[in-house]
């Protein structure tokens, strides 16, 4: 069975986490949350209220990061997870994160994308530079910052990249990343 990694930290979208990794535990993979920090994450949930433009955001349940991104040598995963919420517009911060991100398309590994996730490709535009993918819509600009062609539509499969806009797309999205794993 494969070795996943999942990428995440704080104000991890629930749904697009647990989803993930139970679902991949399920096939019998082994997976790694790994986070700036070992510690306990604290994931939230993001939902639509009627009359709001934009979605909003509850806490949720805790869950384990396994190992801190210092920890993580990429060369022993084979695929990648990266789910949305808060969480990857500060974790591209972190200073492994580019490297570890870069070492999957550079080994044409999968690497599965969902919502907010795209904004790590902000740190690694030569990864995305002219592929396609998608994301949540309001990720658009820093996708097509990063040289990404956003497809609107809400799954989209290029290559060894599988992205997604939000956790309603999620059964698809595993499903297609499922299939590009050894």
């Amino acid at each position: 069975m494969a070795k996943v990694l999942i990428l995440s930290g704080d104000a991890v979208e629930a749904l697009e986490i647990f989803y993930p990794y139970y679902r991949l535990l399920e096939e019998g993979h082994e997976v790694t949350i790994a986070a700036p920090t070992k510690k306990k994450l604290q994931t939230v949930v993001h939902d639509f209220e009627p009359g709001m433009d934009t979605f909003t955001e509850k806490l949720a349940y805790g869950l384990d990061a396994h190992a801190s991104f210092s920890e993580i040598n990429p060369a022993e995963y084979d695929g990648l997870v990266i789910p949305g919420g808060r969480a990857p517009e500060y974790i591209r911060l972190e200073k492994e994160v580019p490297a570890i991100v870069q070492h999957f398309f550079e080994t044409n590994k999968p690497v599965a994308a969902i919502c907010h996730a795209a904004l790590v490709f902000s740190v690694v535009p030569d990864s995305v530079r002219g592929r396609q993918l998608t994301a949540y819509t309001t990720c658009r600009p820093e996708v097509e910052s990063a040289g990404g062609q956003y497809i609107k539509e809400p799954l989209h499969v290029e290559g060894n990249l599988v992205s997604a806009h939000a956790w309603p797309d999620l059964p698809g999205f595993m499903r297609e990343f499922l299939k590009k794993l050894p």
